[in-house]
């Protein structure tokens, strides 16, 4: 998949806005390789490009390709830019004809190839046929202003280097006319820029003589940890502590194994170890002790190991009430930027800055969250009127602010065992443009393959300039049915929400996510029922957009729980809106769920390293 935005120059985007500049397109392409190349068979694949919109540079393609070292052969079929004729816009819905019409498709389509010579990983030579009519694109800005006559030549040829593992160079000579140069970077999702190492803890002589839960609490708290407990009947040692650094929960609860498998008394025989968030349980890991000596000393592999092992997620109560080491106050200070693009004042518009957050954290699940943020990089502004009913498109009124107080709220979660069952309520300045109640309830099924739920707000919208002013008489309310398909096999989430959003439309939204080594890779799609808004803009349109989540563990050389997250989707737009929630029960439950700890525990020794 990849996202593209084409600029013709010297076409202009728009008449009255000079601003913005030259004429810009956006689009979205997708492959996807339907059956792998055998020793005598081509790989498969098949592109659907530019799908949605305008599609003045669409097309969908069925391709082959064939490797005979040092040779790549590549080989297909496609319609739209690549065929015949132009295909014709489609709005805010998909246009699809290799499925929905492929007769239609076949009769319009053209054939394309390539050959790539590699004698070597760092050099290629490149040889491409291309079937497009330049001239004949009559929907493309730059048709009447350069390609008023058929190109000279339909081949193109390239030369690429590669003069590291990441980076590549292409120098390429196309359409019989034009020389091109390119550079890129590669590099694969989620591994460390830096190597992740977290110094093991090491105790000083003048405390082994100290009794044994402060030993394990002192360890346990230079090690990343709170709100830590130990305690033994004589049988079972039960240890409790909030994880504070490591990004994944296995990794976690490896350090913990890793501090107490020394220090573990000859004399008790099982070990219990819950994790917990703010006082709320949130995973138990119990193992044996005879079971982890043996897996410290190579005696039995981890198969074993997790054989007298297990994960829970039902607990509702701390096994060890007294703690040391709480955190009653948390803060977190991140720089963050938000792009503004396709203005018809200036496309490409931003804000840099810093946000922060500080939470007081009075009791179990009790949680006081301040937060503001500061712009001193701020260029955010719109020639744009707000829409008939403006739940969103109004938010430059308050993106423009250099300063301002993001949130203040009181949240309070609760968990139940029987069934296991979470809860979440909020009350304050819940975002930078709403105030008033958020809450929800959220109930996992079969170990957490599903998660279903329900919740609703109940918001006034702020007035911008002013931390604390209320807009009277603009009240809205939303109601969802939640939905969280889990598909730890694929390392993949689906999130569906139906009912009630923000402006009254009613619909539902889907949202895709897939995490690779914990960077999460986002889109989502709306459809709702339009017909209550006046303006031609909102009728008919559809919400959508993507997102990546990047754990800050990748730049550091150390773990981390903390991330950035990035956003593209349209600001202007009231459809299928919703509060820009602190956090969901749904992102709270996450990973720690039953079926994803299932899949993760055998790499409980690895997933800290990747």
């Amino acid at each position: 998949m990849n996202g593209r935005i084409t600029e013709v120059r010297g076409v202009p985007g728009f008449n009255d806005f000079g601003a913005y500049g030259d004429y810009k397109d956006k689009a979205f392409d997708a492959k996807i390789q339907i059956l792998r190349e055998g020793k005598y068979t081509p790989a498969v694949a098949v592109a659907v490009m530019d799908h949605q919109g305008t599609r003045i540079y669409s097309s969908q393609a069925v391709i082959a390709s064939k490797q005979l070292f040092p040779f790549d052969f590549t080989l297909g079929w496609g319609n739209g830019r690549l065929g015949k004729r132009p295909l014709s816009s489609t709005g805010e819905s998909f246009g699809l004809e290799l499925f929905t019409d492929p007769r239609q498709w076949l009769r319009d389509a053209k054939a394309f190839g390539g050959i790539q010579f590699s004698p070597s990983e760092r050099f290629s030579l490149m040889a491409e046929y291309s079937p497009i009519d330049y001239h004949r694109q009559t929907t493309d800005p730059a048709q009447p202003r350069y390609f008023t006559e058929q190109v000279p030549s339909r081949f193109n040829f390239g030369l690429r280097a590669k003069p590291t593992r990441w980076s590549e160079i292409d120098v390429t000579y196309q359409r019989g006319n034009r020389l091109g140069v390119n550079f890129s970077v590669a590099f694969d999702i989620g591994r460390p820029m830096i190597p992740i190492y977290d110094s093991p803890y090491r105790e000083g002589a003048e405390h082994r003589s100290d009794p044994l839960s402060d030993r394990i609490a002192a360890s346990l708290a230079a090690s990343g940890f709170s709100d830590i407990g130990v305690n033994s009947d004589g049988i079972t040692l039960q240890i409790r502590a909030q994880n504070d650094r490591y990004f994944f929960t296995p990794r976690a609860v490896e350090v913990i194994l890793e501090v107490v498998a020394p220090r573990i008394p000859d004399t008790v025989d099982y070990l219990h170890i819950q994790m917990t968030e703010n006082g709320i349980p949130v995973v138990d890991f119990v193992t044996t002790r005879t079971g982890l000596a043996m897996l410290s000393s190579g005696e039995i592999g981890r198969d074993r190991f997790f054989e007298l092992s297990t994960f829970r997620t039902d607990e509702d109560r701390p096994y060890v009430e007294k703690t040391v080491h709480r955190r009653w106050l948390d803060y977190e200070v991140k720089p963050v930027l938000e792009t503004f693009l396709n203005d018809p004042s200036g496309f490409f518009k931003y804000r840099f800055g810093l946000t922060g957050r500080v939470s007081a954290h009075p009791w179990k699940g009790g949680s006081l969250v301040v937060g503001a943020e500061g712009y001193p990089l701020n260029t955010v502004s719109t020639s744009n009127t707000p829409l008939s009913i403006p739940v969103r498109s109004d938010i430059v009124e308050y993106k423009k602010e250099d300063v301002a107080l993001g949130r203040l709220l009181f949240e309070q979660i609760h968990k139940t065992p029987s069934p296991l069952l979470y809860g979440r309520v909020a009350a304050g300045l819940l975002e930078v443009e709403y105030a008033g109640v958020d809450a929800e309830i959220a109930l996992p099924i079969l170990n957490g393959r599903f998660l279903a739920g329900i919740g609703g707000s109940a918001v006034r919208k702020r007035e911008p300039g002013n931390p604390f002013g209320l807009i009277s008489g603009k009240d809205y309310y939303t109601g969802f049915a939640n939905g969280r398909l889990n598909i730890p096999e694929a390392d993949l989430w689906i999130d569906v929400k139906a009912g009630r959003f923000l402006a009254g439309d009613e619909g539902g939204r889907m949202t895709v996510s897939k995490s690779v080594n914990g960077v999460v890779l986002s889109a989502w799609y709306s459809v709702t029922d339009t017909s209550k808004f006046t303006d031609p803009f909102n009728r008919g349109y559809h919400d959508k957009g993507i997102s990546v989540e990047i754990p800050i563990r990748l730049f550091l050389g150390r773990d981390s729980r903390t991330t950035y997250r990035y956003a593209l989707s349209p600001w202007t737009r009231d459809v299928g809106q919703d509060v820009d929630h602190y956090r969901t029960l749904f992102d709270t439950i996450g990973r720690n769920a039953g079926i994803w700890l299932d899949k993760e525990r055998k790499d409980i020794f690895l997933i800290g390293r990747k």
